[in-house]
C-alpha cells in the first residue's frame, strides 16, 4: 500500500470515520453531515468512513445464523456488508442535499483490496490514485467501512467486526491524508473508564503502543488492528466524540490537534511522559487451570497446540510445580466466550496430556496498568502488588511487557482495583 500524496498540497485531506452509535438513525446521519461540512467549509479535502446503524449488522448476522448455522462464508460476507452500504448512501444524499459534492463508495469500487479470509479478511492493498483525484476534485467521498473486495473470487469480503476503523486508518493511508478522525461516543481516550472512576482525565496524547496496549487489553475506544496499521504507518490517528455539536468543534489545523479529543501518534511526539498512562480493566476473561501434569520436556505444547488448531487464543500462563518437582498444575486464560470451545478441546486430548482434572471459572477480571514511561522507571510492579494486597485482592496471574502490567484477579473486586491503582499513580490528579 503506497502513500499518496502531491507535494506542494496545502489544503489539508482529512479522513472522517463515524460509528454505529453516531449514524443510529437519520437525525444522527444529518449531524455527521454537519460535522463534515465543517471540515469542507474550512477548504480541507475529505473521505468519510461509515459504520452500519447501530445494531443492523447484529441483525443481519442473526438473518444469516436464522437460515443456516453452517453457512458460506461468501454469502455470509455479501449479506453483512449491506449495513454500510445503506449508511453511505444515505449520508451521500444528506450531503447533497446541503450543496455538497458527494457520492458513496462501495469497498470494491476503490478498490480495497483483501485476501480469501472471508468475514475476517486482512488488507492486502488500496491503490489510492482514483480516490484521491475525486478529493483533489472537490468530492466527499463516502466510503463504506468494513468491506472489501477479494480480487481472485471477485467477491465482497468483510474485515471482521469493529472493521470499519481498520477501513478508515487504511484510506487514510491510501491517500496520504494528513490525519485520520475516529468518531465514537467518546470525546477520546480516558485514562481509565470515567463511569469507574469520575476523576478520570482525557488524555490529550497517547503513543501508537499504549494504545495498542489499551485496545488488546479491553478499551473498546479503538479496534487493535487499526492501531497496529496506523503505527507501522505512522498516520496519526485522533478519537473524538460526534455528539459534540459540529459548530462547536474546529476544523482540522495541524497546530491544534491536542485542543480537542486525544491524537494517538509516535513516542517522539509526546515531550513529556507520564510513568503510567491509565488503566484498562476486561471482564470477558475465563480462567483454565490443568491439575497434575507431569512435568517434563513437551507437556505446554501437548496442551497449548490442540487450542492454538482450535482457533482460542491463550493470555496469561501460570505454572506452579508440585514440592517433588514430579508434576505441574497449568493455569491460563481464554476469552470467556471461548471457554465452552477450550474445554472441549483439551478434554479430547486429555490422553496425550495426562492431566488429573480441569478446573475452570469465569468470574475473573483482567486489569492492567499501562504506560511507556515504566521503560525508564523501577517499582510500578512492586507498588501495584503492595496497593492491591493492603485491599485485601488476590492476584491469581501475572503477565507483563515492556509497558504494562496486567494482572488476573476475582471480578467481585475490579472496580476496587480500578480506582486503587487510578489513584495510587496519581491519574486522580489535575
Amino acid at each position: 500500500m503506497e502513500i499518496w500524496r502531491r507535494a506542494g498540497d496545502a489544503m489539508a485531506v482529512v479522513v472522517m470515520k463515524f460509528g454505529g452509535t453516531s449514524v443510529a438513525n437519520v437525525e444522527r446521519i444529518r449531524n455527521v453531515a454537519n460535522h463534515v461540512k465543517r471540515e469542507v467549509d474550512a477548504g480541507n479535502k475529505v473521505a468519510v468512513v461509515v459504520s452500519a446503524m447501530a445494531g443492523a449488522t447484529n441483525q443481519l448476522v442473526a438473518w444469516v445464523k436464522e437460515a443456516s448455522l453452517l453457512h458460506d462464508a461468501r454469502e455470509y460476507d455479501a449479506v453483512v456488508a449491506s449495513g454500510e452500504q445503506v449508511t453511505a448512501g444515505l449520508l451521500a444524499i444528506v450531503l447533497q442535499s446541503m450543496g455538497l459534492t458527494a457520492r458513496s463508495w462501495q469497498g470494491w469500487q476503490i478498490p480495497i483490496l483483501t485476501n480469501k479470509a472471508h468475514g475476517s479478511a486482512r488488507i492486502a492493498d488500496i491503490p489510492g490514485e482514483r480516490l484521491r483525484a475525486h478529493l483533489d476534485a472537490g468530492e466527499v467521498a463516502v466510503i463504506t467501512g468494513f468491506q472489501g473486495l477479494e480480487p481472485e473470487a471477485n467477491r465482497i469480503a468483510t474485515l471482521g467486526r469493529g472493521g470499519s476503523d481498520t477501513s478508515a486508518v487504511a484510506i487514510a493511508v491510501a491517500v496520504g491524508a494528513d490525519v485520520c478522525d475516529i468518531y465514537t461516543d467518546v470525546d477520546g481516550v480516558y485514562t481509565t473508564d470515567p463511569r469507574i472512576v469520575p476523576k478520570a482525565r482525557r488524555l490529550p496524547k497517547i503513543s501508537y503502543e499504549e494504545m495498542l496496549e489499551m485496545a488488546s487489553l479491553g478499551s473498546k475506544v479503538l479496534q487493535t488492528r487499526s492501531v497496529e496499521l496506523a503505527m507501522v504507518r505512522k498516520m496519526p490517528v485522533r478519537v473524538l466524540s460526534s455528539f459534540v455539536a459540529p459548530d462547536a468543534m474546529a476544523p482540522y489545523r495541524p497546530d491544534q490537534l491536542e485542543d480537542i479529543g486525544t491524537i494517538v501518534c509516535d513516542e517522539e511526539d509526546i515531550v513529556e511522559t507520564q510513568v503510567v498512562s491509565g488503566i484498562a480493566y476486561a471482564k470477558d476473561e475465563a480462567k483454565i487451570t490443568i491439575l497434575k501434569v507431569e512435568d517434563k520436556p513437551g507437556v505446554a505444547a501437548r496442551i497449548f497446540v490442540p487450542l492454538a488448531e482450535a482457533g482460542i487464543n491463550v493470555d496469561m500462563i501460570v505454572q506452579n510445580v508440585t514440592p517433588d518437582g514430579k508434576s505441574t498444575d497449568m493455569t491460563f486464560t481464554v476469552q470467556a466466550s471461548e471457554l465452552p470451545r477450550a474445554l472441549a478441546a483439551l478434554k479430547q486430548v486429555q490422553s496425550d496430556i495426562g492431566y488429573l482434572d480441569i478446573k475452570s471459572s469465569a468470574d475473573v477480571a483482567k486489569i492492567s496498568v499501562i504506560g511507556i514511561g515504566m521503560r525508564s522507571h523501577a517499582g510500578v510492579a512492586a507498588r501495584m502488588f503492595k496497593a492491591l494486597s493492603e485491599k485485601g485482592i488476590n492476584i491469581l496471574a501475572i503477565s507483563t511487557s515492556e509497558i504494562k502490567i496486567s494482572v488476573l484477579i476475582e471480578d467481585a473486586y475490579a472496580e476496587l482495583a480500578v480506582r486503587t491503582l487510578h489513584a495510587l499513580y496519581g491519574l486522580d490528579a489535575e
